[in-house]
């Protein structure tokens, strides 16, 4: 596809240090170069950014997961938002591929915080105009926020990519690693025309997963085990483990955002599973990568959402499976 340069001036996109990969591609969709700043530290460890273009009057984007260090990159936002509210920017959008603190969404048990809602209130009172996020954790997220908040799925990229591979039909079956995940589950079992099964697992401590049960009929099926994250790698790989053995043909991972933590790499290298099909909200460094690791990029979801909300256009046919992302 041949990108053309966007008209108007006063829609710009800038990156910080994040995901700067993703930005620029986001910014070659929308067809558009990334806006020039500096970000830089003192010597003990305070930010500094510097925006090196006028950005007075303009709709501004700033792209940034808030993923590993996820208080620093947070931090990072912030300060920038507040440069970009200094120098009299129209509209300071923040663009969010993931949202980190986003499993800290209710109290679990007592004294506990309600971390997303905190950077939630933090954000807006910085002056942010608007969210764009890709796949909350919780979809109670967005109410958290008293600006607009446009949420999009990951799950019509990743159905893109297994109706492309001929992963569809009855003879597939989309797997929701918990109870929390089966809307998710059933969204992308629609777009391939398959039915859904259930992991009943216990968690008896954080990132520790017991399966319990599994409800639906995975038997001789190719199952699509689907979830937002991954994290330590603990749940999807007993899920897969759990799927086999009950005869399961083959096993097939994706999600949105790949966090890979820990000894994550290796578990997902042991487990038996064909493919593991996630995406680049996250940068995933080389070390990360293994050989059954396949990633698709947001960044044209993104910049269609960008270009749609900047020319106030609706966002929602980029939910409809009408909507192919990869035409």
């Amino acid at each position: 596809m041949t990108k053309v340069h966007y008209k108007d001036p006063k829609l710009k996109i800038f990156s910080l240090s994040s995901n700067r990969p993703l930005a620029e591609k986001i910014a070659e969709e929308v067809g558009i170069e990334l806006g020039q700043l500096t970000i830089s530290h003192f010597s003990d460890g305070e930010i500094k950014v510097n925006i090196e273009e006028s950005v007075r009057g303009d709709h501004v984007y700033i792209v940034q997961s808030t993923s590993f260090p996820v208080s620093d990159h947070l931090m990072e936002l912030m300060i920038m938002i507040d440069a970009l509210r200094r120098a009299s920017a129209k509209t300071i959008n923040i663009v969010i591929p993931y949202y980190g603190y986003a499993r800290q969404d209710r109290k679990a048990q007592s004294r506990e915080p309600i971390t997303a809602k905190l950077v939630a209130n933090m954000l807006t009172m910085a002056g942010a105009s608007r969210i764009l996020a890709l796949d909350l954790h919780a979809a109670q997220i967005q109410g958290f926020f008293d600006i607009p908040v446009d949420h999009l799925m990951g799950a019509p990229l990743l159905a893109n990519y297994f109706l492309e591979n001929n992963l569809h039909g009855d003879d597939c079956v989309v797997v929701s690693p918990d109870h929390g995940g089966v809307t998710r589950a059933r969204k992308l079992a629609e777009f391939l025309k398959s039915p859904i099964a259930i992991i009943d697992k216990r968690r008896p401590r954080p990132n520790v997963a017991e399966i319990m049960n599994i409800v639906g009929d995975v038997e001789g099926k190719k199952c699509i085990i689907i979830d937002d994250m991954i994290d330590t790698a603990g749940t999807i790989t007993l899920a897969a483990n759990a799927l086999k053995e009950k005869g399961a043909k083959e096993v097939y991972i994706c999600c949105t955002h790949a966090i890979l933590s820990g000894n994550a790499k290796e578990k997902l290298e042991a487990a038996p599973v064909e493919k593991v099909i996630i995406t680049d909200s996250i940068v995933l460094p080389e070390e990360k990568r293994i050989d059954k690791i396949e990633i698709i990029s947001v960044s044209q979801l993104v910049g269609e959402a960008i270009r749609r909300i900047h020319e106030n256009r609706s966002v929602s046919p980029l939910f409809s499976e009408k909507f192919n992302i990869l035409d």
